[in-house]
């Protein structure tokens, strides 16, 4: 695609967006924290909930009027490394730049990122544990696509299992629940369901599988439980457990009788504030209109938690083992407690060539005609591959008829349900590319609408905003090369800041749009400082640096914290283990 055809179709698509989320979704205030605060995305009987979105105010006719700029500008070279020039009119700052970098930062309207919880499905599409693996290095359930890691109860962990379609557990001892909850500790409000079986009616006690959500431990969360009778009449209930004391949330319900070994159940959770929605149906039936229960806990101590099931043999149960089979679980919307936000006026442009430290009076020109400027600049195409993100398609070029913006995904999945990296700008729009060394790739019908960490950088910063792109390896300076490691070194640009030994630097200099690089497996050698992801820094989220990257965990572009917060600083993953930030 040209660069004037993307130019005209984005500068359209910013112009539709100035009032409203570059994603497409309704405005937010900065932060939210309740589901009544939230821009409302509303699936199909839902939560409402939003994905992601990015919001500036309102821009009156006074705004598309030309900046007025003093003649001449005034610049000042600032002290500190890497050198930056500072473009200032009547006193303010209308530009930086970097010597050495094509990256210039510049004053614009406020805008504000926010992200929330992705709506997920796991129809455990996977085999595990992996049996080739040490015994304690497996794992029994794995991760959901996008929803988070599996937790397993410890103690009967070898009772969990994963074959394609079914998660299991298998109960061979009566009187002891097994747990299984998706790692993500921050939902509040949630729309969740899920669909399982008994192998078999059980005899002399009941058997039971429970949706439980708020779970903070084994001892404190809700759930609403089906109990399968002895008798063949399936009974729910709603419950919450504080501290193993166990308060009924309302009357069981008796929802059928003569229930055959086999049949699946589906139970859905709707979570609101105090307000908790229940039922539950035989799956190959349609979904009831009415709810079983509709509750409103009035002290509910339970706040935020995970969600995930619960499967218990009562004391008594006689035909052990009885196994639950699980197969689909499902949220449809969720909220987390505290929304990442950041909030700020800069805006990230791309020289055509990098700074050398030069004021002329073309560069002069270039400043003058970006003041004001809202036509998407580095941190907009970021957030346009975000949860919610909706899908643009190029109308020329190579990629015409090609989606190229729009919600990404990070890969596809292996056998043991892991994300597999190598999802590249091109192969997230299904072309295949020639880069400037003549080597061609072609295009992955595997990897459609994914984007590896890499591949995220190289779209944002390579396919739309024009930086050469290398196919692999490139030691030159001039492209970007294909993966994470040789970013560090190799990118376009300069080194803002980089690690000293075991010590993670402390970026002083760092500003939106630098690339963040990361010595983030844990496996590694810490001295040998390998880089295995990268990211885009964002800005200051309530007083921490946050970035935006793609992972596996969350499946795609994120500035969340599920699975690793995405933050600078404090004592998570990434914050320890920040290696090289580069700026294009």
């Amino acid at each position: 695609m040209s660069y004037t055809s993307r130019r005209r179709l984005l500068t359209a698509f910013a112009a539709s967006a100035a009032a409203a989320p570059l994603t497409g979704l309704a405005a937010a205030p900065a932060r939210a924290s309740t589901a009544a605060d939230v821009p409302a995305f509303q699936g199909p009987g839902g939560l409402p909930s939003a994905h992601s979105w990015v919001t500036m105010a309102p821009l009156g006719v006074s705004h598309f009027t030309p900046v007025a700029l003093t003649t001449p500008l005034t610049t000042t070279v600032l002290s500190g490394t890497p050198a930056r020039t500072e473009v200032t009119s009547g006193g303010k700052r209308v530009a930086l730049l970097t010597h050495g970098a094509r990256t210039v930062v510049l004053p614009g309207p406020q805008r504000t990122f926010v992200e929330n919880k992705r709506p997920f499905v796991d129809d455990f599409q996977r085999t595990l544990p992996d049996l080739a693996l040490d015994p304690e290095d497996r794992v029994y359930w794995g991760t959901s696509p996008g929803g988070g890691r599996w937790v397993t109860s410890e103690t009967f962990k070898t009772g969990f299992s994963v074959v394609p379609g079914t998660g299991i557990i298998d109960l061979t001892t009566a009187g002891y629940s097994r747990h299984a909850s998706l790692l993500d500790d921050e939902i509040t409000d949630v729309d969740v369901r899920c669909t399982a079986r008994f192998d078999k009616v059980p005899t002399g006690q009941a058997c039971s599988f429970a949706l439980t959500f708020g779970y903070v431990s084994t001892q404190n969360q809700y759930r609403a439980r089906l109990s399968f009778l002895t008798s063949r009449v399936v009974e729910m209930r709603l419950e919450k457990e504080t501290d193993n004391d166990v308060t009924s949330l309302g009357t069981a319900a008796a929802l059928a009788t003569g229930v055959p070994a086999g049949t699946d159940w589906t139970i859905r959770v709707r979570r609101e504030g105090s307000r908790i929605q229940a039922k539950a149906w035989q799956s190959a039936s349609a979904e009831p209109s009415a709810w079983a229960f509709d509750v409103t806990d009035s002290t509910p101590t339970l706040t935020k938690g995970r969600v995930g099931l619960r499967a218990l043999a009562n004391e008594g149960c006689a035909n052990l083992p009885v196994r639950l089979s699980v197969s689909r679980f499902e949220v449809s919307a969720a909220n987390w407690a505290v929304l990442p936000t950041v909030t700020h006026g800069d805006w990230v442009r791309l020289l055509p060539e990098p700074f050398d430290g030069t004021w002329t009076a073309e560069l002069e020109q270039t400043i003058r005609g970006w003041a004001g400027s809202t036509v998407p600049d580095v941190l907009a195409y970021a957030a346009m591959f975000l949860g919610g993100a909706p899908a643009v398609t190029a109308g020329a070029g190579p990629a015409q008829g090609k989606q190229v913006l729009g919600e990404a995904g990070y890969g596809y999945l292996d056998a043991q349900g892991y994300r597999l990296e190598g999802a590249d700008f091109h192969e997230y729009m299904k072309v295949g590319w020639t880069f400037p060394d003549g080597t061609y790739k072609g295009p992955s019908s595997k990897q459609v609408g994914n984007l590896d960490c890499s591949g995220y950088a190289r779209m944002v910063y390579g396919y739309h905003l024009g930086v050469p792109l290398a196919a692999d390896e490139d030691t030159s300076g001039t492209r970007i090369p294909r993966r994470s490691r040789h970013i560090a070194d190799y990118a376009p640009g300069v080194v803002v800041d980089r690690a000293t030994g075991t010590t993670a630097p402390a970026a002083a200099l760092l500003q939106p749009g630098d690339l963040v690089l990361f010595n983030a497996d844990s496996s590694d050698d810490r001295v040998s400082l390998t880089v295995d992801h990268v990211g885009i820094y964002l800005g200051l989220d309530d007083g921490k640096r946050r970035f935006l990257s793609s992972r596996k965990t969350v499946n795609g572009p994120t500035m969340s914290d599920l699975g690793g917060a995405s933050l600078l600083d404090g004592s998570g993953t990434y914050a320890r283990t920040l290696h090289t930030v580069r700026r294009i």
